[in-house]
């Protein structure tokens, strides 16, 4: 349903980072005010690398960490950067950078540099500006009403000077890769030795076997003694299994079962080992402590809600949304048309279905992820495209193009079977060109990105 007159907001976008950048553009294109408030040096969020994690808490166990990012120095991507891309800017080579598919961490938060100088974003930007609280103005007497309001407050880093302010809407949009989330082992905190999270992990017993379990793994293999690889499942895949066998270092363990105070591990199968340092790369959980709703929305084991499609309290919505919450899905075209249906619903332009239908729709949705027998801490991994199409008819995004879904698909496999080597051999050559013909990438045509920046 549409509205006749539109409407400009005033609105404050929280983080600029890949899903930041994309809400503060899709908002000034749909006409509304917008300030991006940014608590790093630059854009790029999880994508800005730190070095300096001195004196960060090893596992982050900190309320506020002094360091954002999570990237590792060697980190290269794990998608090919076709797929990467905004719907109208690709994910293009350019002469003198990283020219590779899967390019390291650096090429794509010069990419998203790019896509802020490309559409003048870094004038709603405030840098080095830490938000300490976002709470509706006037408490619970506005609850769903069309006038809510929200008072920001921050910090400017650098001079301490603090400044208050009212936004007719506020867009949460922090990313979910710097909380580190944790096991939960007997002994842990008893252990005398090192413990770290991949958070801080910047140049060994490994906890998790997931991609930055493996990717660490592989880097240390050439320097450590020794490496056990512990996960709750020993089911690996092909490719892991490959890397492996090739190493007389690297070691399959269970689950660990207990750690003792003088440097020992126990695996639930009763094995042991000394070890001199564990590694968690256990993942990340979605925080948001500046953030005061009054308990209408809440984070429990991992599950951001009430949100409707992921996005929006009903209560609250479309006034306070989140963007870049999902995980396992091609993530930029979706931020995209999360940021779209955000700021077309701030305008008027549509409309939300009524409270108690959203409530029922995410009732039917924690349903369906209970009968399947999905994890809470997993509701908002995807890992479907036909959810983003769907989801993206809301406003009439486009679909994802079949080459898009391809690539995907097809460096997931080759991951699988081949994880040392997938980032540099491939045989999907023919999808590459299609890809490279299709209007995604000829849009702009070639002279239009070498801009000066």
């Amino acid at each position: 349903m549409a509205s006749e007159t539109y409407q400009s907001k005033n609105v404050c976008v929280i983080g600029a980072g890949p899903s930041g950048l994309v809400a503060a553009r899709e908002l000034r294109k749909e006409g509304h005010s917008v300030v991006v408030l940014e608590q790093n040096h630059d854009v790029g969020g999880q994508w800005l690398y730190d070095p300096n994690v001195e004196g960060e808490d090893p596992l982050g166990r900190s309320p506020t960490l002094k360091v954002h990012s999570s990237l590792y120095t060697s980190l290269r991507l794990i998608s090919p950067r076709e797929i990467m891309g905004f719907t109208d800017f690709p994910f293009a080579v350019k002469k003198g950078r990283d020219m590779r598919r899967f390019p390291g961490h650096t090429e794509l938060l010069l990419y998203l540099k790019d896509f802020c100088d490309w559409f003048g974003l870094r004038e709603l930007i405030r840098f080095n500006t830490r938000v300490s609280y976002v709470g509706m103005l006037n408490g619970d007497h506005v609850v769903g009403c069309k006038d809510l309001k929200w008072v920001v407050k921050s910090v400017e880093k650098k001079t301490e000077s603090f400044v208050e302010e009212v936004f007719d809407a506020v867009v949460v949009a922090t990313g979910h890769y710097s909380k580190p989330r944790l096991p939960s082992i007997k002994g842990m905190d008893a252990w005398k030795r090192k413990q770290m999270h991949s958070h801080i992990y910047r140049v060994v017993v490994v906890v998790g076997t997931s991609l930055s379990g493996q990717d660490i793994s592989m880097e240390l293999v050439d320097v450590a003694k020794a490496i056990y690889l512990s996960g709750k499942s020993l089911d690996i895949s092909e490719g892991l299994s490959k890397v492996i066998t090739k190493h007389e270092n690297w070691h399959l363990r269970p689950q660990i079962d207990v750690l003792q105070e003088d440097g020992k591990v126990l695996f639930v199968d009763g094995s042991w080992i000394i070890a001199d340092t564990i590694i968690y790369c256990t993942g990340y959980s979605y925080t948001f402590p500046f953030l005061d709703t009054k308990g209408i929305v809440a984070v429990d084991d991992d599950r951001v809600g009430p949100l409707y499609e992921h996005t929006f309290p009903p209560s609250l919505a479309p006034f306070l949304s989140f963007v870049g919450i999902p995980r396992k899905i091609i993530g930029f075209p979706f931020f995209e048309s999360q940021a779209k249906w955000t700021a077309q619903l701030l305008s008027g332009k549509t409309t939300l279905p009524s409270r108690d239908d959203m409530m029922q729709s995410i009732k039917e949705f924690y349903h369906s992820r209970d009968v399947a027998g999905i994890p809470k801490r997993n509701t908002h991994d995807i890992a479907e495209f036909e959810y983003c199409d769907r989801y993206g008819d809301h406003i009439g995004f486009p679909h994802l193009e079949e080459w898009r879904k391809e690539l995907c698909l097809s460096a997931l496999r080759n991951a699988d079977t081949d994880l040392e080597t997938y980032r540099d051999s491939w045989d999907d050559h023919d999808l590459l060109q299609e890809a490279l013909q299709s209007p995604h990438f000829t849009q702009l045509g070639p002279q239009d990105f070498d801009f000066p920046i």
